[in-house]
Formats: C-alpha cells, structure tokens, sequence
C-alpha cells in the first residue's frame, strides 16, 4: 500500500466518479429530454448533479464563510480572519471582529486532526463569537506538505499546542473537541511543569478519548483488534505526483472517509437517495440542509502516517495518557502538576464515538487540582456532533461552558458579562 500509485488510483477513482456524475448531468440536462413524458431523465440529472458535487468536495478545503457577527450595540460587525502564528502543519488562527471592544472571554478552541478539516467547527465558532475572542487551531492537509517539512506525531502536536498556549497567555480558556482532548490534557501539564506561568485558566475537553478502554466503542476498540502492522501496511499511503507533498507518508483522508461513511452506511444512503428525488423534483437547493452538512462531511485531509499511527499505538493501545505515563522528547508529562487550572468534562449520553465515561476519567488524572477546579457535564440525548455543535451545545452546552469560564476568571479580570440562553 506504501506505493504512489496506490494513492493515485484511488484519486482516479473518485476523479472518474467526479467525471461520471458531470457527464450523466449534462447528458440528461439536454432540452431534447423534455420531450420524453418520463421522469427517468430528471433522476439521471438529479443523480448526476449530487455525485459531482459529492466526490468534488472530497478535495475542496471548506471556507469558514463566516463574515459578521452581530454586536451588543445591534449592528452587524464585519469578520476578519487573522494569523497569528504560521507552522508548517498548523497555524493559529483569530476571529477578529472589527469595530466592537475586545471580549475579555480569550477562547482557543483546539479542532481536531482526524480527518476534517478545521472548518467542521465552523458552527461553533459562529456560536462563540458574540461572546468571546475567538482564535483556532487551523491544521493543514499533509498531502499540500512537502516532504522536506519533516514529520510531524502527536509529540509535534502537543508541542504545537503548548506554543499557541503560549503565544495567547494565560488568560486563554482553552476548549478542545474530541480527538484533541487527551494532548490537550498534556500540553497544559506539560506547561504547568516547564512554564507555569503561560498555562490556560480553564480547560474544557469536550468528548475526548482519555480512557478508551473506560467505555469503549467501534472506533476507539478499533485500535485493540489490529496490530499496528496491520494498520501500517494496509492504509498508509505515499501522496501521489498531484500534490506538494509528493512522497509523504500519510493516512488518507478519503480511506478515513470510507470508515466514517461505513458506520452508518444505511443512513447515509437513505440520505442520498432522498436527496436524488429532491433535485428531481425541483424542491431542493444549493445550500439545503443536505448539501450544508455533505459538503462539510465529505470534505477530508490526509494525516502524517506518524501522526495516525502514534495516536492508535500511544492514546488507544498503550493508554498512555489514560495511564498517566505520555512522554514528549523523552520527558514524562505528569498530569498531576495541574494545581491550577480548572477542567471541565462534557460527555453526551448517546455519543457512539467517545462513550461517557471516556472523558471524565481525565478529572481523576488530575490528582494535584482541587475538587472545587474540577467540572463534568453529562448531555442527555446528545450524540458526538451534537455536544460541539449540534443543538445540544447551542441551548445547554454552550452557556454552561461560559459560565464555567466566567467561574474561573481572576478578580483582576474585567467584568465578564453572563451569556443569556438563546
């Protein structure tokens, strides 16, 4: 599998579906066909329009399309996007809202590197952005990487996390979703050892995998039933000539699509087909609730090979976060040092990804951080989605997130204004 052309044949593949769905639009879309009284023509264009657009979007990087933000004074406030550190395979990224006071609430919110890009967040952003400054991790796809870049595991991304932890101060409340959260967890230990003074004032981690073993499910048990040779030899790949990382070893994103779409294969396809008969009968559009969640899920980038791998050896096999013993550059990163930083858990009793249970077990690793620093949430009813950016977080999450960070700001801090529920 360690081949180039591996990897561009499947980019040929989903090139040729993209081509395929192209040709049976404009084939049917003929003036000629309205001639014929039958509604093949229509769900032939209607099957063509979807299936270009779906495997067009499997190499689109998503824009944040986030361009104002309404103020407390009622008017709407233009939306910039602004880099503040640039690394070769993430930068840090603000959300700065022009012509209204800075927010005293400084949120760096940590997105996940597996498999989406960054922009998956996008609603939560638009969700924290009236209330906070809102800055976020913007990883980079490493096929566009070039090989010279070097690589770049979940040690480089701890460290990564501990320099924009730096960069902002500390007075940032950092929240980080789902696959982040356990090096989160270590590089604000890794901080609280080595630099106790830039170390956030809160951290909230919000569905991460802690403790894999400690409620396990389909995808965090993935790592216990195939040995890592296994994994090495069957879904690492060599980025194909197209892109500027030619050579580099990687995950692929559209292999880590296949696995999400797998999951719920029977959901999805019902999806697609009732999406077909929509654009045949003329009652869908371009931004439709479909075509607005599809366009963002089939969006995928590909991983460093040492990044996935490490993360199933080191978070899901050896439970090395879960067991108190994770190492950057050869030094144990004792979560235990947090004396000061109040932790927050969230966990949503339907989450099939990271089950309840997995994300707590970060507060009993917490072994030096007084009780009245340590917070769990537990979301009736909500999924993995819906606890970062689904319903669940917008009217009970969210608020209670704030709130927590309102909790936790020094006296020396302005006035932090309390979020009304919406």
């Amino acid at each position: 599998m360690k081949h180039m052309a591996t990897y561009d044949l499947m980019e040929s593949v989903r090139n040729t579906n993209q081509w395929l769905g192209a040709s049976a639009l404009s084939f049917a879309s003929y003036p000629i066909t309205g001639l014929v009284p039958n509604p093949f023509f229509k769900l032939v264009a209607a099957w063509g329009e979807i299936t270009e657009r779906s495997f067009a979007r499997m190499v689109t990087k998503p824009g944040w399309n986030i361009y104002t933000v309404v103020g407390e004074d009622g008017r709407d406030h233009v939306v910039s996007i602004e880099t503040v550190m640039h690394r070769a395979f993430g930068d840090l990224i603000h959300f700065r809202v022009q012509g209204r006071p800075t927010k005293p609430r400084k949120v760096l919110l940590v997105a996940p590197m597996s498999g989406h890009y960054a922009t998956l967040l996008r609603s939560t952003v638009v969700s924290l952005l009236p209330d906070c400054e809102v800055y976020v991790t913007d990883w980079h796809n490493a096929r566009d990487i070039p090989v010279s870049e070097g690589k770049f595991d979940i040690e480089d991304y701890t460290l990564y996390l501990v320099d924009f932890m730096r960069a902002l101060g500390p007075d940032t409340n950092v929240i980080a979703v789902c696959q982040p959260a356990p090096l989160a967890l270590a590089a604000t230990a890794y901080l609280a050892e080595e630099d106790p003074a830039a170390q956030p004032r809160t951290l909230t981690l919000i569905g991460g995998p802690i403790d894999p073993d400690a409620a396990a499910t389909d995808v965090t048990d993935f790592g216990n039933r195939v040995t890592m040779g296994q994994l090495e030899q069957y879904v690492i790949q060599r980025v194909g000539f197209k892109y500027a990382g030619a050579g580099r070893l990687v995950y692929p994103g559209l292999m880590q699509l296949t696995s999400f779409m797998s999951m719920n294969a029977e959901r999805h396809a019902k999806a697609f087909s009732e999406q077909i008969l929509r654009v045949a009968k003329g009652e869908a559009d371009d931004h439709d609730k479909h075509n607005r969640f599809y366009d963002e899920y089939l969006a995928v980038m590909d991983m460093t090979a040492e990044f996935y791998l490490s993360t199933v050896q080191r978070v899901f096999k050896k439970l090395e976060i879960a067991r108190n013993a994770f190492t950057v550059n050869g030094k144990k990163v004792d979560i235990g040092k947090i004396t000061s930083v109040a932790v927050k858990t969230v966990e949503g009793t339907e989450d099939d990804i990271s089950a309840p249970g997995q994300c707590i077990a970060a507060l009993d690793l917490c072994t030096g951080l007084p009780d009245h620093k340590k917070a769990n949430h537990l979301e009736p009813g909500a999924g993995h989605y819906g606890i970062f950016a689904g319903k669940s977080w917008r009217d009970n999450i969210r608020p209670l997130v704030l709130d927590f960070i309102d909790a936790n700001a020094t006296p020396a801090d302005p006035k932090v204004a309390r979020l009304k529920s919406v």
